[in-house]
């Protein structure tokens, strides 16, 4: 009998890579491509994809055959793909990543983490969690755990039995958490990034009308919820959060959130407390880059929209020393949609000792850029008073004294947590 193969287009990305992770660990052929292999950069996750089995192919449309069963693509793979374009020629089944990640997690119990921040730190931390509490779960996240991590794989995914629980991080940005129905349930906060504040209640309301069972609420969704008679589960708020070492008051919040996760779930309460707090953390999810101990430090951060941006800079602000926090827009759109509340974040958290670097919006093609750009950014933090600098390309250099932090923030440039890298290997 053939081996029935199927491939996924932009399979760098996180959500991708945990994808073909998921499809080559049930014995499946899987290929997959994309515009960085394509562009010579060679990211990390490409080795760790190819030691699991995966085949790296052109992103050219070249690795779809008549005998290949499904081409699995994320929201950001436009039409004019070449793989989408011969997919449709040969005939070829199209799937959104979040479809085949939902047909796996309909085999067992699934634990859904949603939210507009936290979530992938949520994730890791519970999927840890639980495993320390003996329930072998299934694990499938938007960052690799660092407890989990190592050059073989990118520690997002742990492949348990598909008929144990699966603990997945899902999407408010697409949509696409609409296409899970789960037993148990995380929202940890509801606040505007991809959509306005009116539509990103009434997703996740809609969300909620499919838990089955229990929402555990961040601080202050429990009242968006109450009210909407068709959500049956019952409403559990976080109320008090949970000291851990981990930076941040927000750490704590989410700490807090997934021990009422575990207890919903079955935990021993010693057991989850235990789990809970020797969890190291979520790579670029205030990832410490520098050494431990004295001297200066850098920390590398996914933190994209205003309120992320916000808690990360709260957080490794030093009390001493100065913060330099290096920023790159993930797009044209975000930028033009959350202007004054990144302006804010910046100018309501950064003091007269510290600065703002600003690289150019990451652009990786499609829709064509418009509206305002980093330049403009630049400017209305200067209108704010703080100091800031545009630069159009990564900084050689980072001059520091031993009680100064650099900040790394940003989505979707691959480079970003090289640079973080760098950074923290030259002190």
């Amino acid at each position: 009998m053939t081996q029935p193969h199927v491939h996924v287009s932009g399979v760098g990305g996180v959500g991708m890579n945990a994808i073909a992770q998921l499809l080559a660990h049930d014995g499946i052929r899987v290929t997959g491509s994309d515009r960085f292999l394509d562009q010579g950069v060679e990211l990390p996750v490409f080795g760790m994809l190819r030691k699991q089995g995966v085949e790296l192919l052109p992103q050219d449309g070249k690795g779809l055959t008549p005998e290949t069963e499904a081409l699995v693509i994320s929201t950001a793979v436009e039409a004019d793909n070449p793989e989408r374009i011969r997919a449709a020629y040969l005939g070829i089944t199209e799937k959104h990543r979040a479809e085949v990640l939902a047909s796996y997690t309909r085999r067992g119990p699934l634990i859904a983490v949603a939210g507009t921040s936290g979530k992938t730190s949520c994730t890791g931390w519970l999927g840890w969690t639980l495993e320390k509490c003996g329930l072998d779960p299934n694990v499938v996240n938007g960052g690799g755990i660092l407890g989990w991590k190592n050059e073989n794989t990118p520690g997002n995914v742990r492949w348990s039995r598909p008929e144990n629980p699966w603990v997945v991080e899902v999407d408010e940005s697409d949509r696409s958490l609409l296409k899970f129905t789960p037993d148990v349930a995380l929202i940890n906060t509801v606040s505007p990034d991809h959509h306005s504040r009116v539509d990103t209640i009434d997703l996740f309301r809609e969300f909620s009308r499919r838990v089955k069972k229990t929402i555990v609420c961040g601080p202050g969704v429990k009242k968006v919820l109450e009210g909407d008679e068709e959500i049956s589960a019952e409403l559990l708020e976080v109320d008090e959060p949970f000291p851990v070492t981990l930076p941040g008051a927000h750490n704590a919040w989410n700490a807090a959130a997934v021990l009422k996760m575990a207890l919903s779930c079955g935990c021993d309460f010693q057991l989850a407390e235990q789990g809970i707090t020797c969890f190291r953390g979520v790579e670029r999810r205030l990832e410490l880059c520098s050494a431990e101990g004295r001297g200066p430090k850098v920390y590398d951060d996914y933190a994209h929209n205003p309120e992320k941006i916000a808690a990360a800079i709260r957080a490794v602000r030093p009390d001493s020393g100065s913060l330099t926090v290096l920023w790159r827009p993930h797009g044209f759109a975000p930028l033009q949609q959350n202007f004054d509340g990144f302006v804010e974040a910046f100018s309501e958290n950064l003091r007269e000792e510290d600065e703002a670097w600003i690289l150019p919006v990451f652009y990786a093609g499609g829709t064509a850029p418009s509206g305002r750009d980093s330049c403009d950014f630049v400017a209305a933090l200067a209108e704010k008073e703080v100091r800031s600098r545009l630069f159009k390309e990564y900084p050689p250099r980072w001059n520091a004294r031993e009680e100064d932090v650099l900040l790394v923030m940003g989505a979707r440039d691959p480079e970003l947590p090289q640079f973080a890298a760098s950074m923290g290997k030259g002190l």
